[in-house]
């Protein structure tokens, strides 16, 4: 798919299209409602308008983000809602049939917020700064029969994933896997993983995994 991405925005890669890839084979009922959060350039909200759904909303903290998906949308002729903001607070009060996320998750060394560039892709020191409350907000997220998909790495623990959103109600399994070189980011992070031995000395792949919760 071509693509315009406006500087800072995160480029689609291998996660992105795992995300997409799970996203066809769970096969979304013909006119559901779907929200994809932390869109990017808003390829996965593109191929789910694609896919059948009948409303497709983006979420993203970045304007340049959401100023990329408008234009993708426009360019492939696949209307987007453009949601502003963090999501749990744009979010609130609304459902959908399927929930979308390929959430910044890259763990790093530094708890402060990030800023610029870098909030494509920082997870803090385990990843999981987003994925949590993405995890807790899930089951108001989800109508009844709802799924979500969730892409990420293994770095950030998806069984931890998995059980949050089983104690939320939800049936919740990883469904695909995908082993995949370091990026740029982790290739420059790759001494800190070590030191914090969430990778063995000289990895340099990851695994990544797309998580399905199901509301039954």
């Amino acid at each position: 798919m071509r693509l315009f991405r406006a500087p800072g925005v995160y480029a689609p890669t291998a996660d992105t299209g795992l995300l997409i890839r799970a996203l066809g084979a769970a096969a979304i009922p013909e006119g559901s409602k779907v929200v994809d959060v932390c869109t990017g350039t808003g390829a996965v909200a593109i191929e789910a308008g694609r896919a059948g759904a009948s409303a497709v909303t983006a979420v993203d903290i970045s304007r340049r983000a959401l100023a990329s998906a408008w234009l993708n949308s426009r360019l492939h002729g696949v209307p987007l809602e453009l949601l502003h903001g963090d999501f749990g607070r744009v979010l609130r009060r609304r459902t959908f049939d399927a929930v979308l996320a390929n959430p910044p998750y890259v763990p790093g060394p530094s708890e402060a917020p990030a800023r610029g560039r870098a909030r494509a892709w920082e997870g803090g020191p385990h990843g999981r700064a987003l994925l949590d409350p993405l995890c807790r907000l899930m089951p108001e997220l989800l109508r009844t029969k709802g799924i979500a998909l969730i892409v990420h790495s293994s770095l950030c623990d998806p069984d931890l994933t998995v059980r949050q959103l089983r104690d939320g109600g939800l049936k919740a399994a990883i469904v695909v896997r995908e082993t995949c070189e370091f990026g740029p980011v982790l290739r420059r992070r790759a001494d800190w993983l070590e030191q914090q031995r969430l990778i063995e000395p000289g990895a340099r792949q990851e695994e990544l995994v797309v998580i399905r919760a199901d509301r039954e």
